[in-house]
């Protein structure tokens, strides 16, 4: 005979191993798989250590399991999205299904999910267990893109369509909390238009980058050891956040000291606030060169978006990626990172009403079409991970001219 107390017991298992879910995915957000600690995941629920390690042993383990969580609701957006007919339909679907989650979460009806922009910060094997379910979420919006429609695609254009519609669903959770819940999903609708149809008015066309994009440098006159630390501090903030990108790996990536570290630097933080000024630096560069040296709204807003994603994949490159604001620990410099991080995507959005004026940019929203354009600069970084095939000279065509004139137009030639 089952016991009576075993349901009840399973029932309080769980809601309390949900509650530590939320809890961390809380903290994770805030302050990094790195930088959250277990006694202040436990505190936050009015728990003891002892009663988080009962169900996780390591933290690792615990960032492990909300990462899963996330992947599972964005697969189940995913697969809910397949019931529809066509490519632009299922891509459509996906948004409005992210947008209907990310608004139930924010109504307190759905449990909190911690963004995946620490994911690379987890040891191994979790992070290959992690990964491998990423993964599976990909493949997953990727064949959303297979129809007729995109059938001419090679895998290249697929793989690099599939990262834009992917990204924009992870930039999307950024910024649509500027929005009130109720109007996520009508936000969603747009976003989807944008992507699917592209934005160029009558008349505007993509080009390839002109010989003055592909000769201007952003920085001819940085100091070569200190930019060499910015770019090695970026790159591994971007794969490791913060907290993962330690001195010693980051020194180890220049081949250098540790001695040789903290000889042209103070300190990490100091390094990383200084990477988040030439990162801004650099995007306000490509506005003043784009604003310099191209016509209406359409020329500059795809001049600035090529050069700065030639730029992340250049030995430059890259910029810091803009969630990567967990990286500043101090809660000044935090708010004005944000602070700057809009007011640069506010230009960009500017640009993009220029265009609608002139007649380049057919009527869009303005506001989701700078974020779009924000995310698809931040998101360049990472291509290589998911796109073998990119490269600065190829990243324009495969990755940008799609988002810029449409998800599903054929694939560029020669």
């Amino acid at each position: 005979m089952p016991s009576t107390t075993s349901a009840p017991q399973t029932q309080r298992y769980q809601e309390k191993r949900e509650a530590i879910l939320s809890a961390a995915a809380r903290q994770f957000n805030q302050h990094g798989v790195k930088g959250a600690t277990l006694s202040e995941i436990a505190a936050s629920v009015g728990l003891v250590t002892n009663s988080v390690t009962y169900y996780y042993r390591k933290k690792e383990d615990l960032a492990s399991a909300c990462f899963q969580r996330s992947i599972e609701a964005f697969s189940k957006v995913a697969d809910a999205a397949r019931a529809e007919r066509t490519v632009a339909g299922r891509v459509a679907a996906y948004f409005r299904g992210l947008a209907l989650l990310f608004a139930s979460v924010d109504l307190g009806e759905h449990p909190p999910l911690v963004l995946f922009n620490d994911m690379r910060a987890l040891p191994s094997p979790q992070f290959e267990e992690v990964s491998a379910a990423y993964t599976t979420l990909f493949r997953k919006v990727r064949d959303l893109l297979r129809g007729p429609e995109t059938a001419a695609l090679s895998r290249a254009d697929l793989n690099a369509r599939a990262y834009g519609v992917v990204s924009m669903g992870h930039w999307m959770r950024a910024w649509i909390v500027r929005h009130e819940a109720v109007e996520y999903e009508d936000v969603a609708t747009r976003v989807s238009d944008i992507l699917v149809n592209g934005s160029a008015g009558g008349g505007s066309s993509w080009t390839p980058p002109t010989p003055e994009e592909l000769a201007w440098q952003f920085r001819r006159d940085a100091d070569p050891v200190a930019e060499a630390f910015l770019r090695a501090a970026s790159h591994m903030v971007n794969e490791h956040g913060y907290r993962g990108a330690s001195v010693d790996k980051i020194s180890a990536q220049l081949n250098v000291t540790k001695g040789s570290f903290y000889h042209h630097n103070d300190n990490k933080e100091d390094l990383v606030w200084s990477c988040f000024e030439r990162t801004f630096e650099i995007i306000r560069a490509a506005l003043a060169f784009s604003d310099r040296n191209f016509g209406n709204g359409w020329e500059r807003a795809c001049a600035s978006t090529r050069a700065l994603s030639r730029f992340q994949l250049s030995a430059e490159g890259p910029l810091l990626r803009l969630g990567a604001i967990s990286a500043v620990v101090d809660p000044a410099r935090r708010a004005e990172v944000s602070r700057t991080m809009n007011r640069l995507t506010t230009r960009q959005t500017g640009v993009v009403v220029d265009g609608m004026i002139d007649g380049s940019i057919r009527t869009i929203d303005q506001a989701i079409a700078g974020h779009i354009g924000t995310g698809l600069i931040s998101g360049a970084a990472g291509l290589k991970h998911w796109v073998g095939e990119i490269t600065e000279d190829n990243v324009a065509e495969l990755y940008l001219r799609p988002m810029f004139i449409g998800l599903l137009c054929p694939p560029a030639r020669g």
